[in-house]
């Protein structure tokens, strides 16, 4: 369980391929306070921790995870919103996010706007997710209120601290992003979908 709220930056280092897996090393602050079999959101992803040397940590990715993100897009070089897992009693600032990824989105807008950034995205509606305006969305990672929501589409206004300490401030239209809609939503969609 995840709160959205991203702690840190990554960079990928590796990225391996092995039979349908995809084994990824980041380098991280965060890699000597980590332990292995623990969970940490990578824009999003919740992934376990295999292995860790020195600054390096690696996590791999399964077939399913492969397909549902945009994880088969990342190469060395790549920054990455790092965010480990929620502890039990802390301040849930975000909103929650299990770091299940329910799809890739796309940005059509990337604009700034006098102090702050405004981004719409683009998904497919016929997997049945949906956004409503001041509703939660997690993008790569960030928890996030939507501020304009369409059938299709969806927009978020960025804050200049976020725009700073996460991997918003090198989207553009077309970056491929992870989309997490919200739980909760989910449920009150499906619970609907079946009356």
């Amino acid at each position: 369980m995840f709160t959205g709220i991203i702690e840190t930056l990554g960079v990928v280092q590796e990225v391996k391929k092995e039979q349908d897996n995809i084994h990824i090393t980041i380098d991280s602050v965060l890699a000597n306070e980590l332990k292995i079999d623990q969970s940490v959101a990578h824009n999003g992803i919740c992934l376990t921790v295999v292995a860790i040397a020195g600054n390096h940590y690696t996590v791999t990715a399964i077939g399913e995870t492969i397909k549902k993100t945009n994880i088969s897009n990342w190469k060395a070089g790549d920054i990455v919103n790092l965010e480990r897992a929620m502890k039990l009693g802390d301040r849930l600032d975000g909103h929650i996010v299990q770091g299940h990824v329910d799809q890739v989105g796309t940005c059509v807008v990337a604009e700034e706007t006098q102090g702050s950034w405004l981004y719409t995205f683009e998904y497919d509606s016929s997997l049945n997710n949906i956004t409503i305006e001041k509703g939660s969305i997690t993008v790569n990672g960030v928890s996030l209120t939507v501020v304009n929501s369409g059938a299709t589409n969806f927009s978020v206004a960025i804050i200049p601290y976020t725009y700073e300490h996460t991997n918003f401030n090198s989207f553009v239209v077309g970056t491929k992003v992870n989309l997490e809609f919200d739980v909760i939503g989910k449920y009150v969609s499906r619970l609907y979908a079946n009356k």
